[in-house]
């Protein structure tokens, strides 16, 4: 019998090819000719890793409660990006990612993209109100081995590197994308914080294996394989370790998941950029972390992680990985989470970052 990853490859393989036959591959990037474009990136990082139309970007997608029908494929360790739309809990399973890769959502507040790349590992949200709140689509290009979003706002494309935060291609080049706050954890952490909790379901519309992961062992931590060449990895960390980063300028501050780790099944660890001072807050059991800044109820405070939670010094509260208190002085209370802070594989972040800081465990 051939190996399970065989059977993932096919799997992938069938899937692509239903698209390629029931998507629309679109007027552009379909074929092997020279990419033209106006970039303020270098073309040469430039490349095609799909055909335009064959990772369909998903739109407002039907999203249900634990246990209804199309939930059935996820598991409690299933990794998923949890958002709050207009207040309310929402999750995106990396399943739906790996075949989508962004997912549009209209909310009362505004319109939002949430957008996972799987061979960076990163995972954005974006305000789209700077493109008059047009949907943004997977062009089928890859920067650095990035995604590079395309919006749909009209005849003249802009293009936008995941990582970069912006348009590099295009009549938008130079604009800015306002980032909206994620969770990234396990399946089972984020219901327990928000058990009345919708995510994204099967019924999205497209033929795909959601059960499935198509990259074979391409996320394992140690695997220096990338689609296209990436010349001189830093050998820092393990090249698809996760790590969440406070991007800064070419900078930042950088928190790899296993030096978060080496700290205890839970952490609590200050930082800063020119942006202002943050916590990063971590647990062990959840894979999870994020960054908020150390201020309630107009109260500057710090943090020390014990027995596998977080309290502040101050008042000896407790507070969950959502940056929320569950008990103590500032029960109810909400740290505000770091909009820009997010989760990459360590071999992206030196590449979009050069200059920033690596943190490591004393």
């Amino acid at each position: 019998m051939p190996p399970a990853s065989a059977f993932r490859r096919l799997a992938a393989l069938g899937s692509a090819l239903a698209a390629l036959a029931c998507g629309d591959p679109g007027p552009s990037f379909v074929g092997e000719g020279p990419i033209e474009l106006t970039c303020s990136i270098p073309l040469d990082d430039v490349h095609r890793g799909a055909v335009r139309g064959s990772i369909p970007a998903l739109f407002n997608p039907d999203i249900g409660f634990f246990g209804e029908p199309g939930i059935e494929y996820l598991q409690p360790e299933t990794r998923v990006v949890g958002f709050l739309r207009d207040g309310e809990p929402i999750a995106i399973p990396h399943n739906i990612f790996w075949w989508h890769e962004i997912v549009n959502f209209d909310t009362d507040d505004g319109a939002i993209a949430v957008t996972h790349c799987p061979l960076t590992g990163s995972t954005l949200a974006f305000d789209r109100e700077p493109i008059a709140d047009a949907e943004l689509d997977v062009s089928g290009l890859l920067y650095q081995n990035n995604l590079m979003m395309v919006d749909l706002s009209g005849d003249d494309e802009s293009f936008w590197p995941q990582m970069a935060r912006g348009a590099r291609c295009g009549p938008a080049d130079g604009t800015t994308l306002p980032m909206v706050p994620v969770w990234e954890m396990s399946w089972q952490a984020w219901r327990d914080l928000h058990p009345t909790t919708r995510v994204v379901s099967a019924f999205t519309g497209h033929l795909r294996a959601y059960d499935e992961y198509p990259y074979d062992d391409y996320d394992r931590e140690d695997n220096t394989y990338t689609l296209f060449p990436t010349p001189g990895l830093d050998d820092r960390r393990p090249p698809k370790e996760l790590a969440i980063g406070v991007p800064d300028g070419d900078g930042g501050v950088v928190f790899p998941f296993g030096e978060l780790d080496r700290v205890g099944s839970s952490a609590a660890v200050a930082g800063s950029t020119r942006d202002g001072d943050f916590v990063v807050f971590w647990n062990r059991s959840a894979r999870g972390a994020m960054a908020y800044r150390p201020v309630a109820a107009g109260q500057s405070l710090t943090f020390r992680a014990a027995a596998g939670k977080v309290f502040d010094e101050q008042t000896d509260s407790e507070w969950g990985l959502d940056g929320v208190a569950v008990s103590g002085a500032f029960a109810g209370e909400a740290l505000e989470p770091v909009a820009d802070a997010f989760v990459a594989f360590w071999f992206a972040w030196p590449i979009f970052y050069p200059d920033l800081d690596l943190w490591s465990a004393p």
